[in-house]
């Protein structure tokens, strides 16, 4: 049953969820209110406790299955000044493996990705097959056997694939990925991620901190400021709700407007725009403002039905229109739909803490309906092939260009340099995050429990 959204703070997108929805509002979780220092945002001394106290013992976003479809099908994944290679193996597994010669230190896979059926180092040609197992040393009769007794080959990491994500972890030493992730079963797994190909994959350089980069995604509190075009499309009060480990989600309501527009009632562009944008046609909606997002839900509904998808029968009609914009700690957030997920990493400058990579993908699940798309929020380009046929190139965009990540996207990218030149005045003495900020607070509090050596 669809519910209008009754905005007011704290806001409840269905205050009639069941006790065991995944659209529920959780429990409250005390993470107190100290204010830490600004210098966390770019001093070298706190990156270099993040390199050794934090990114190894964590799971991490390395890929998505997608791209590993067939035995011998690798994709290179790069954090920091690591490098990590991905297999998928003949028994249908994932393995995961530092991306370096055992010999001498050479990357064995130059490329982004690619097939192979061994993998052949550029340097002196040691080969190693694709279970990461040395294959042949090019001239071994000249070494001492002694040397290489031990059959020197790629360093294996944990890996685990959850809902169509592949995760990996350095130290060996995290929790199951399941227990670690602290999100409740099928949360992600009912979108069935694996069924999707990703259609765009841009890396763009930001001048900023990765944790300012994360601390701008986790609210919606600035949407009225920074993103003001957005407020007759969808509500800046959202509901927001923490899980253990750091993990978090905000549900951003859509095809509504915000609480802050005075009038409420005539459908405008924007609106017209979100009934277009998901197959119907809004010349013939005879409703108001604020039955659209209802409207938008039966329609997206009876969609899914006449084209056989029946993974949406596991959503609730909130899930068909408003972005469930989901906190993997430390450094995700994933906005999901039943048509496609973008994932975003914030991922960390290898020696500068000033600045990170915004790697963001676009996943979509082919239906052939020409009305079918992921939300237009997400920046899907036009006229490329989202068929999944293809998988196209990463768009590497460096420092200072604009990313053209789409409107909302690109005026973050203006934003954020600026508050990080803010972070270093002597006038600003550590962020007062409020109630719509928790979900910054509760991934920040995790990360210093990391830093002070509690996990």
């Amino acid at each position: 049953m669809a519910i209008n959204v009754k905005a007011g703070w704290p806001l409840e997108v269905n205050p009639n969820a069941p006790a065991n929805s995944l659209e529920r509002k959780q429990p409250a979780i005390d993470d107190g209110l100290d204010i830490p220092h600004p210098s966390r945002y770019y001093s070298r001394e706190f990156m270099e406790k993040e390199w050794r106290q934090l990114w190894p013992r964590v799971w991490l976003i390395a890929g998505v299955v997608s791209d590993l479809a067939e035995a011998g099908d690798y994709s290179v994944f790069e954090f920091g000044s690591e490098s990590f290679l991905l297999v998928r193996q003949e028994d249908g597994h994932i393995k995961a493996f530092y991306n370096v010669c055992p010999h001498r230190g050479n990357r064995i896979a130059l490329n982004e990705r690619g097939s192979v059926a061994q993998f052949t180092c550029s340097f002196h040609g040691w080969q190693f097959q694709c279970n990461g197992k040395l294959k042949s040393i090019t001239d071994e009769n000249t070494f001492n056997p002694k040397l290489v007794h031990h059959r020197p080959a790629l360093s294996e990491i944990r890996c685990e694939v959850l809902g169509g994500i592949v995760f990996i972890n350095m130290d060996g030493k995290a929790p199951p990925l399941r227990e670690y992730i602290g999100l409740p079963p099928g949360y992600i797994e009912n979108y069935e991620i694996d069924k999707m190909h990703v259609v765009h994959h841009v890396r763009s350089e930001w001048a900023a901190n990765w944790k300012t980069g994360v601390d701008a995604f986790y609210e919606t509190y600035h949407l009225p400021f920074v993103h003001p075009q957005t407020q007759t499309v969808m509500e800046d009060f959202s509901q927001y709700d923490l899980y253990p480990n750091g993990a978090s989600r905000m549900i951003v309501p859509l095809c509504t407007k915000s609480h802050r527009v005075a009038d409420q009632e005539s459908v405008d562009a924007g609106l017209r725009f979100m009934m277009q944008d998901a197959g119907m046609n809004p010349d013939e909606y005879r409703g108001n403002a604020q039955g659209v997002r209802e409207a938008v839900q039966r329609s997206k509904r009876a969609r899914a039905q006449r084209l056989g998808l029946t993974h949406y029968e596991k959503f609730t009609d909130g899930q068909l229109t408003d972005s469930w914009a989901t906190g993997i700690f430390p450094n995700v957030q994933i906005g999901m739909h039943p048509e496609g997920v973008f994932i975003m990493r914030f991922v960390p400058h290898a020696s500068d803490p000033e600045r990170f990579t915004y790697d963001t993908m676009i996943l979509y699940r082919h239906v052939e309906d020409k009305d079918y798309t992921v939300p237009a929020w997400m920046g899907l380009p036009q006229g490329i092939d989202v068929t999944g046929a293809t998988r196209p190139n990463i768009k590497h965009v460096p420092l200072g260009v604009k990313p053209e990540l789409g409107e909302v996207l690109d005026q973050d990218s203006d934003l954020l340099p600026i508050v990080q030149q803010g972070v270093r005045s002597r006038g600003f003495r550590g962020p007062l995050w409020g109630e719509q900020e928790m979900r910054v607070r509760h991934y920040q509090r995790e990360l210093e429990r990391y830093i002070n050596g509690e996990k």
